[in-house]
């Protein structure tokens, strides 16, 4: 695709403004009448040697987390967990506790135990590809969205802290 220069410039200028490819890809189509592909505009982009900016990081909400505890005094094999009056919801976010092994078990990169905001515990573990697998204590736990997203949180922030 040839391009004068006054192009090839307005192009720099959009990509230096912090636009996305896809965003100028349109834009040459319907301010410049020039149709190009995702692909020729990333080689034109290489070409031109600038840089698209990378968006601002969003901000991640800081989790005080804690070495989980072992729930004992039960002889059932269930934690003490509280349980809430009829009407009233169980213990929100920042109840959740997570730690991770000095030693990752058999088929796991890492792994480590997890106790949510209800009181129930899960051991967890990353394989070799990346795949997140829990494992709860008592058979057909499933913790809730709430607390699946802050633990996924915490253990990104736990693994970071750890260089991994």
């Amino acid at each position: 695709m040839n391009l004068d220069q006054v192009h090839k410039e307005t192009i720099a200028r959009w990509i230096n403004e912090g636009m996305k490819l896809a965003e100028i890809q349109k834009r040459m189509d319907t301010e410049l009448h020039i149709t190009i592909t995702y692909m020729e505009l990333r080689l034109l982009v290489n070409e031109l040697q600038v840089m698209p900016k990378d968006p601002p990081p969003a901000p991640t909400p800081i989790l005080k987390t804690a070495p989980a505890q072992p729930v004992g005094g039960s002889t059932s094999g269930a934690p003490n967990a509280p349980t809430p009056a009829p009407g009233q919801s169980m213990p929100g976010p920042g109840k959740l506790s997570i730690s991770v092994d000095a030693l990752a078990r058999p088929g796991a990169m890492v792994s480590g135990n997890v106790q949510f905001s209800d009181g129930m515990s899960a051991t967890w573990q990353l394989d070799q590809m990346g795949r997140l697998g829990l494992a709860a204590k008592q058979p057909g736990y499933r913790p809730s969205p709430a607390d699946l997203q802050e633990f996924q949180i915490a253990l990104e922030n736990e693994l970071a802290k750890s260089g991994l």
